[in-house]
């Protein structure tokens, strides 16, 4: 008998993220109504914004018609129109709660949130039952399937009619024993630059894990006509943008401002046309050239972007693409420094050589080391903080370019009294070729990102433990 008068309410499992809802059911002399899904209601009761894509349903005619346990690749919402039936739930994904079971009744007034990689069975208690599933995902031959036996004696599942007294199709009792399951591994994650700076270092982070993907322009090309096709994307939970074009005095010439173009806003478009369509979160690193430095105190995530130049311009209309998607994080940054060359270990030549070098003394910032970087982006991946933009740079007192030359001489056991303040206007007055603009004040605002519960390392300190680690 179905339960009128429910609450909207969301209990969880011992199964992570399987939910049990019961839902609001009116009813009359005429018959019942309820909102089998409402993603407004719902969404705030706690349930995931799974985005589903296609609805069906499955009617059995006789008590007893059992289901085999299928783990899908995608996650399901399922309820019943009409009768009742008996649920069945094991955790197929590889981790610590593989095998764990969860079962409970399920009518009209109820339903369950099924995860991905969660295998899920039925079994019917009244005749003329009719449930109904919302999945976000179509179904492809190419996804990854899981199946377990009905009978698995580990699982020890309490059918409320006996396997041999049901309707049960032979292919369902042949699936294997728990023992011989194959585990369904976590959604991926793809890192763009995986080469680069960045990319080397998030590499360092997540290491060769199956479920991670590291690629170059020369394996995922963001510009190619088949990009909608080159992945089966809904196979992937994040994708972190490492790779940009970088060159920023070369993005002022005719052919450079096309590469940057191409590269920081093309490509981003369609790397978040992807994303949105399929559910993906995206990371997207940007810069402090998006503001033009004239602000007295540090940039917070809201100022807004005033570009100086073709890279700070690219830099910004990429960001304000990625900020459509609806699983975004926009990581901003400045002053990178990781392996390659790079302004600190130019520094280090230059005093290893005993050479006096005239350094940019009114451009001020904080370093960001890439190890940081990577583990900030991630901190923001593993405890699903609020989607948006985050500052992410080094703690600790803002330098100029000269001072940190200076402490890069001092840590090296060289005199640092040889390096010598410029203006950026004298640095660059004697250079050939275009010059982009720089921001004289690069100084980032760190509060949103401490507030999620990551704790930027001080710039001094990790550039003496780079230096340490670098020699």
């Amino acid at each position: 008998m179905t339960e009128f008068g429910k609450a909207l309410t969301v209990t969880e499992t011992p199964i992570p993220g399987l939910l049990v809802v019961d839902l609001p059911v009116h009813g009359d002399s005429r018959g019942w109504f309820k909102e089998n899904w409402q993603r407004e209601k719902m969404v705030a009761a706690g349930l995931p914004d799974f985005g589903p894509v296609q609805n069906n349903i499955s009617f059995n005619d006789a008590v007893g018609t059992t289901r085999g346990i299928h783990a899908e690749p995608w996650d399901k919402w399922v309820s019943v129109a009409t009768g009742k039936i008996f649920g069945a739930w094991v955790d197929l994904r590889a981790g610590d709660t593989f095998g764990t079971v969860f079962t409970t009744e399920i009518d009209p007034s109820r339903a369950i949130l099924v995860p991905r990689g969660v295998g899920n069975s039925y079994q019917t208690l009244e005749a003329d039952t009719a449930y109904t599933y919302l999945v976000n995902d179509h179904w492809s031959p190419d996804a990854e399937y899981s199946f377990l036996n009905l009978a698995d004696e580990t699982a020890a599942i309490a059918w409320p009619i006996p396997l041999a007294d049901v309707e049960v199709s032979a292919k369902d009792l042949a699936h294997p024993r728990l023992a011989d399951v194959t585990p369904i591994g976590p959604k991926k994650i793809l890192v763009l630059g995986g080469a680069g700076q960045l990319g080397l270092a998030l590499r360092a982070a997540l290491g060769d894990a199956e479920h991670v993907e590291y690629t170059t322009r020369e394996t995922l090309d963001l510009r190619a006509d088949d990009l909608a096709t080159a992945r089966r994307w809904r196979d992937y939970r994040a994708i972190i943008n490492a790779a940009a074009y970088t060159a920023v005095d070369l993005a002022e010439t005719d052919d450079g401002r096309g590469d940057a173009w191409s590269s920081n806003v093309t490509g981003v478009t369609a790397l978040a046309r992807i994303a949105a369509e399929n559910g993906i979160t995206l990371v997207h690193v940007s810069s402090d050239y998006v503001f033009d430095g004239t602000k007295a105190g540090p940039y917070t995530e809201s100022d807004p972007v005033r570009p100086l130049g073709v890279y700070g311009q690219t830099k910004a209309a990429g960001d304000a693409v990625v900020a459509t998607v609806p699983r975004h994080y926009i990581v901003r940054t400045s002053w990178v420094i990781g392996e390659g060359r790079n302004f600190v270990r130019t520094m280090a030549s230059l005093a290893e050589r005993g050479i006096a070098p005239r350094v940019v003394g009114d451009q001020i910032g904080r370093l960001t080391f890439t190890e940081d970087l990577a583990s900030a982006i991630l901190h923001l991946l593993s405890t699903a903080a609020p989607y948006g933009v985050y500052n992410v740079t080094g703690a600790g007192e803002p330098r100029s370019w000269a001072d940190i030359a200076r402490a890069v001489y001092r840590l090296t056991g060289h005199d640092p009294s040889g390096v010598t303040d410029v203006t950026t206007t004298e640095y660059f007055a004697d250079q050939a070729g275009p010059i982009a603009p720089r921001p004289l004040n690069s100084v980032l605002d760190l509060g949103r990102i401490e507030a999620t519960g990551w704790t930027p390392r001080d710039a001094d300190a990790a550039l003496e433990t780079y230096l340490g680690a670098s020699s």
